[in-house]
């Protein structure tokens, strides 16, 4: 054999020596370029938040091959801290999740795409998903934790206070602003049965019905025994300093001081493809499932916000582990199914 001349020499042990050093900084790329290679997994989750993140441990733990992929976009990443979670309350959301993130990636069957799926089609024995860059996979499961997406008013200053000021839910953030002068923006039987939630945790409540009443007579009769008031002016604007509210503007020039509005928005599902799979939706519009969180669709399971209006992170976290267990069950009864076929 040819010796080799000392410039290749040095060249070949070079590429050698920068491949053993490699900076660790780069190992995520790799892991990346390994996981982009690999088309087959058994469970997609589509939804990387509390829920998608609690149903990929629960299959990382039962040794299941998921790929979890998720865009980023978290309905509630503007709020500020997170409450009624045991072990997490007060904890910023983006700090939950960020630790989920890191525990769930100890499984090393999970692994993870920032990327949105733009596609998903039923084959034989599975199902084909496509990402925004054409990148094709295939699962035998999908888990939908995709989330819903709120349908904000048109009301200037409303989208800057959502989640900070105007919140949804008095068990994730009641205690924080309790006795404070706060408003209801609702109507009809929904401010009605709002503004009766809220009088548990302040008594300087108005429902702002933004437009003329449609509370019954008797209704309106019972809010005003409990010194709840009722206004209908027209709201044009949500005055507040960084989502922090502190008045109500009226179309006639009047501005009450309100430190913090509850409203419970319209929403449409934040993916589609469920729907576009032949999954049938609640009169509500969320996700129908059964006990195991399976949707109408064999194969296709669904949990946290796009099943139930019970919108809290211990929630979502609950249903992420049972979707995770029941669809590890499935795959187990599948491979014996099988098995029992073929003889």
């Amino acid at each position: 054999m040819a010796s080799l001349s000392r410039r290749r020499f040095m060249k070949q042990t070079g590429i050698v020596s920068t491949a053993f050093f490699l900076p660790l900084s780069l190992n995520p790329f790799l892991n990346e370029k390994e996981m982009m290679n690999k088309k087959h997994v058994e469970v997609i989750v589509v939804g990387g938040s509390y829920s998608g993140l609690a149903a990929a441990m629960a299959l990382g733990r039962a040794l299941r091959n998921v790929l979890v992929i998720d865009s980023g976009k978290p309905c509630n990443r503007q709020t500020p801290y997170s409450h009624n979670f045991l072990t997490q309350d007060g904890k910023k959301p983006k700090e939950i999740a960020g630790l989920a993130k890191q525990q769930v990636s100890l499984y090393d069957t999970v692994e993870f795409l920032d990327d949105l799926v733009t596609k998903a089609n039923k084959v034989e024995n599975g199902f084909e998903v496509q990402i925004t860059s054409g990148q094709i996979f295939f699962a035998n499961k999908l888990i939908f934790a995709a989330g819903i997406k709120d349908e904000i008013p048109d009301i200037k200053g409303f989208s800057e206070c959502w989640g900070i000021s105007v919140l949804h839910c008095p068990y994730c953030h009641g205690y924080e602003v309790k006795s404070e002068a706060t408003g209801i923006l609702g109507n009809g039987e929904y401010g009605f049965e709002f503004s009766k939630l809220i009088s548990n945790w302040t008594k300087a409540l108005t429902l702002f019905t933004n437009g003329k009443s449609t509370l019954t007579t008797e209704q309106a009769e019972m809010l005003e025994r409990n010194h709840i008031r009722i206004e209908e002016k027209e709201i044009q604007e949500l005055e507040h300093i960084n989502g922090k509210l502190e008045s109500i503007l009226f179309k006639d020039g009047t501005k009450p001081s309100v430190q913090v509005i509850y409203s419970r928005l319209p929403f449409e599902q934040h993916c589609a493809l469920p729907e576009e799979l032949g999954c049938e939706l609640t009169a509500d519009g969320y996700l129908k499932i059964d006990a195991s969180q399976k949707t109408t669709i064999d194969n296709v399971f669904a949990c946290g916000d796009n099943v139930s209006r019970m919108r809290t992170v211990a929630n979502a976290v609950g249903m992420g582990t049972a979707a995770g267990m029941a669809v590890n069950k499935e795959l187990i009864e599948d491979k014996f199914d099988n098995k029992k076929n073929t003889k």
